[in-house]
């Protein structure tokens, strides 16, 4: 293997982390997050574009923020259990067979978010909305058989997201605002060396990070008393991702500098309808999609050389999740939810990598409010993912193949996330007149 394909490898790598940081994530495909509410959480995310996550609603539609009278902030603390193996099978490359299943690459993470809104006038409001869009922790075993293809993954964003939100008439609410996303990851991979047994490989690894910035609007109908409709919208967002390599060979890294490589985020559009049944009743239906397939191939470049030296073959088909879920009010302080959701990813058998063992999910939720007082809301909400079984296969005639060696394996993968939130109103409003939904919690 030349030292430029090896360069070129470690920063797909490295990209393939940046661009698929969330690629095992509990609640969303490819590269996703979707913990940004533990209120959502507890209802599988369904409506959260018409009100159902809350405050931390302006993550999917920045218009929910006029659902809010006063100044409210919310935060909430998601931890994701990701638990995963992937197995080798027959047609792996024989001298990697004895070095067996990838272990547990599952990595606890604890996910934090927060979303804040402020009413300056009967029709006007600001609201921000923060939270890690990405994120990726997965760490195989040091040596095992496709220990070339993925030894671990360390991904870090956050992004703001400041909105404004104006309530054009009684039934109608419109907002907008920039969305400043960060990124930072390092990525270690098996570095394959002639003449060196597959069991001491040393690792090449990539650290890389971009800022970007997009944009989300959203508009909010709210046509009869006890029914919201949303359509959220979040743009993709250009990261510049610049990181610096290391091999075990340390002429390598000099001769060939930098490295660089153009991502695009996929644009999302979220649907949410919330509707009342009765006064402590309410069924939340949800939507989302994601457009995935706009990422194709990226392409690697050498910041020394000025040339494309390899690209990544992503190739993502575009993703769809559709939820449901309902909340039911127990008592004037206690509030109970529940929901169900399907989540069809951007990857298969044709795009998946020991790095992306995702495959299409359902995932079952619940979850409750307790007012504690006047001001405070306390929220906590379960969900497991059942996650398809899948196969992977890397090597000669595949998308991903290095140095010619080939992987074949089965995926076997399930998550559990626990979400706990409060909300903090930090003055006694008088009701919106008219108020957009009226909801206890």
């Amino acid at each position: 293997m030349t030292g430029g394909t090896i360069r070129a490898l470690g920063l797909a790598g490295a990209v393939a982390a940046a661009s698929v940081a969330g690629a095992t994530g509990a609640q969303a495909g490819a590269f996703g997050l979707r913990e940004q509410s533990a209120q959502g959480l507890g209802v599988a995310f369904a409506g959260a574009a018409s009100g159902g996550a809350g405050v931390s609603s302006i993550f999917w539609n920045p218009a929910t923020v006029t659902m809010r009278p006063g100044f409210a902030s919310e935060q909430s603390l998601s931890f994701i259990n990701l638990s995963g193996e992937i197995t080798p099978t027959v047609g792996t490359a024989p001298g990697l067979l004895p070095f067996g299943a990838s272990g547990e690459v599952g990595q606890g993470a604890v996910v934090p978010s927060g979303a804040t809104s402020y009413q300056l006038t009967d029709r006007l409001w600001v609201g921000i909305q923060t939270g890690a869009p990405y994120g990726l922790v997965t760490k195989p075993r040091q040596d095992w058989a496709g220990s070339v293809y993925a030894r671990s993954s360390r991904i870090f964003s956050l992004a703001f997201n400041p909105v404004v939100g104006f309530k054009v008439n009684d039934w109608l609410s419109v907002a907008a605002g920039p969305s400043v996303e960060y990124f930072r990851l390092t990525l270690r991979q098996a570095v394959p060396v002639p003449g060196t047994f597959p069991g001491l490989y040393p690792s090449g690894f990539i650290k890389g990070e971009s800022w970007g910035v997009g944009f989300t609007a959203g508009v909010l109908v709210t046509p009869a008393a006890g029914t919201a409709i949303g359509v959220g919208y979040r743009s993709s967002v250009h990261h510049d991702i610049e990181g610096s390599i290391g091999f075990p060979d340390p002429r390598q890294a000099i001769a060939l500098g930098q490295v660089r490589a153009n991502l695009n985020t996929p644009e999302k559009v979220s649907v949410g309808l919330t509707q009342a049944i009765n006064p402590v009743t309410r069924i939340n239906l949800g939507f989302e999609w994601d457009n995935w397939s706009r990422l194709g191939d990226v392409g690697i470049v050498s910041r020394a050389l000025g040339v494309t030296v390899n690209h990544l073959p992503l190739n993502f088909k575009d993703s769809f999740f559709y939820s449901i879920g309902a909340e039911y009010d127990w008592s004037p302080n206690l509030t109970l939810r529940a929901g169900f959701g399907y989540d069809n990813v951007p990857i298969d058998f044709s795009n998946r990598s020991a790095r992306l063992p995702d495959s299409d999910r359902y995932v079952v939720s619940i979850g409750g409010s307790y007012r504690w007082s006047e001001t405070v809301l306390l929220t906590a909400s379960y969900a497991h993912a059942f996650f398809d079984r899948g196969l992977l296969l890397a090597g000669p005639g595949r998308d991903y193949n290095i140095g010619n060696i080939p992987l074949a394996a089965s995926t076997d993968v399930s998550a559990d996330v626990v979400s706990v939130g409060f909300r903090y109103q930090w003055d006694a409003p008088a009701a919106v007149a008219p108020a957009p939904l009226v909801r206890k919690f």
